[in-house]
């Protein structure tokens, strides 16, 4: 038996329940995976707050984990080729990654870098993988500046560190007490609040040629429309309707053309992060059975980093 957190009705996490469940054996193209690490993200309250269409309940929490190979179907590789029993793997777009065990598609298994801890390998595909779309669909180049709303942020940070790679320079929105992080992922930290176009403009000394809205206020959209003459390179992950309204680009991990540009996103992430060139700041860890209070910490919005389960 395994022990999963699960939402058997719709709303906040103080109402799921940490419950016995069997583990499945693993059929051909499935892998069961002893978790060592569950990564936490706003998604994984956001998406059983409230019924949706297609959902049924109980729900599985946990969009990604990572932990070691306790069993793996007839027949089956994992992602990155191969797989025994063992061997230190993530996964990412599964289901119920909150759980001492949990069998899942081996299609999103892949073998976990060796330089990453459980806690970061965990954490690393949600925001890595939200990131890359956003820098895709604005066409970000090299030698290019750019405008990252909510920079020193999971989805903030991951940009910056992909933006560098990709050889733009990015200008971060952010609280004081958050520049230094910022700052060491590159970026050049600005202060959110009255006045902003004007400091974005007077730090860029040059044209913003795309804007990246992980924040969703009227002032980081507002800002980006006045600085970024061309719509087609201003996203937001979080106000799909004034996207609609304006003319932006939208992203979120439910959409069709999402799921499929962030499955082809997962390995080349993985290398970044294996090489030491993609770093996941963790916060804090909290144990399995914590996991109303681990997300509790996530809402207040500041956590300084990604936050972790631990079985």
């Amino acid at each position: 038996m395994a022990k999963q957190w699960r939402a058997t009705q719709f709303g906040a996490p103080e109402t799921w329940e940490f419950a016995e469940v069997d583990t499945p054996a693993p059929k051909q193209g499935e892998v069961t995976i002893r978790v060592t690490a569950a990564g936490v993200n706003p998604a994984d309250y956001k998406h059983v707050s409230a019924p949706r269409p297609g959902l049924t309940l109980p729900v599985p929490i946990g969009y990604e984990a990572a932990g070691t190979i306790a069993a793996i179907g007839p027949d089956t590789e994992i992602a990155s080729g191969g797989g025994t029993v063992g061997d230190a793997v993530v996964a990412f777009r599964i289901q119920g990654g909150y759980a001492t065990e949990v069998t899942v598609p081996a299609k999103d298994v892949f073998a976990k870098p060796p330089r990453l801890a459980d806690e970061e390998a965990a954490n690393l595909l949600l925001v890595g993988t939200t990131a890359a779309q956003m820098l895709h669909v604005t066409d970000v180049r090299a030698s290019e500046t750019i405008l990252v709303h909510g920079a020193s942020g999971a989805v903030g940070v991951s940009i910056l560190q992909q933006a560098a790679e990709l050889g733009a320079r990015v200008i971060g929105t952010a609280s004081e007490s958050s520049f230094a992080r910022v700052r060491r992922f590159g970026g050049l930290p600005v202060a959110y609040g009255p006045g902003l176009a004007e400091r974005v403009t007077e730090a860029a000394q040059g044209p913003v040629a795309a804007a990246l809205d992980t924040v969703g206020t009227s002032e980081a959209i507002d800002v980006s429309l006045q600085l970024v003459p061309d719509r087609t390179r201003i996203v937001t992950i979080v106000d799909a309707q004034r996207a609609e309204r304006e003319g932006i680009h939208a992203v979120f991990g439910a959409q069709p053309e999402s799921q499929a540009f962030r499955d082809a996103a997962r390995p080349r992430l993985l290398e970044l992060a294996g090489s030491g060139r993609l770093q996941v700041p963790v916060a804090r860890t909290y144990p399995l059975a914590e996991a109303p209070e681990a997300l509790a910490f996530l809402k207040e919005g500041h956590p300084g980093g990604k936050l972790a389960l631990i079985p």
